[in-house]
């Protein structure tokens, strides 16, 4: 385990809550901001990673990602990567998988892909390239990004089947970290969708809504 601790650290955060977030809606391109609680819960991100020292950080594009972190803190170390972007959704941007699965039943994202968008395997191949670039790095690094594109990094970073990443669920605003297990020939997911973060006296039902219906669209 001493061996585990002394190696870096991939911190992976999901954006904080938009307005898509909360009725459901594909977002992938669309450049929506956050809510006024998306904004307070990119903040306790930011007390959470507080204290935790990091040679990189890279961020998405699309200012949901951008404005959790800088409200995390990190807006002045922060490095723009294109491939962090969210899936492109094509012809399902804005529309809810009920939705989709009225028309195309059984339709799975990280199986089917979109119509007019990306996919899986063009979303993997842009996490595979997130995957070189932050592996070399000495020292723990933190990305922010969007939930669909980091299940696919968690998937391509353990190098599981990719529709298999339909079963990492992450919410809005969470903490996951990616990491090795004695050597770095042994990548792992050493911590998955904390929110622990979230859960204060004063908004505790407010964090168990976001964790059951802000996780799989």
């Amino acid at each position: 385990m001493a061996q585990s601790e002394n190696l870096p650290i991939v911190y992976v955060a999901r954006h904080g809550e938009t307005a898509w977030t909360l009725t459901g809606q594909h977002t992938g391109l669309t450049d929506l901001p956050l809510t006024d609680r998306g904004e307070g819960n990119a903040r306790r991100l930011g007390e959470r990673l507080r204290g935790i020292a990091f040679s990189r950080v890279w961020t998405s594009p699309l200012q949901r990602a951008r404005r959790t972190c800088e409200l995390a803190g990190f807006g002045s170390a922060t490095l723009i990567d294109s491939d962090l972007v969210e899936w492109n959704y094509g012809e399902y941007e804005g529309r809810r998988t009920v939705e989709i699965r009225a028309e195309r039943p059984n339709w799975q994202l990280f199986r089917d892909g979109c119509p007019g968008g990306e996919s899986p395997q063009q979303v993997a191949a842009r996490a595979d390239r997130v995957v070189n670039r932050v592996r070399p790095v000495s020292g723990n690094v933190l990305l922010f990004s969007s939930g669909h594109f980091l299940r696919m990094l968690a998937a391509r970073w353990v190098g599981i089947e990719i529709s298999r990443a339909i079963a990492f669920m992450l919410s809005t605003a969470s903490l996951s970290a990616l990491g090795y297990e004695n050597s770095l020939d042994q990548p792992v997911i050493r911590l998955w969708n904390e929110t622990h973060h979230l859960r204060t006296s004063g908004d505790r039902q407010t964090s168990n809504n976001l964790l059951s219906t802000e996780v799989i669209r």
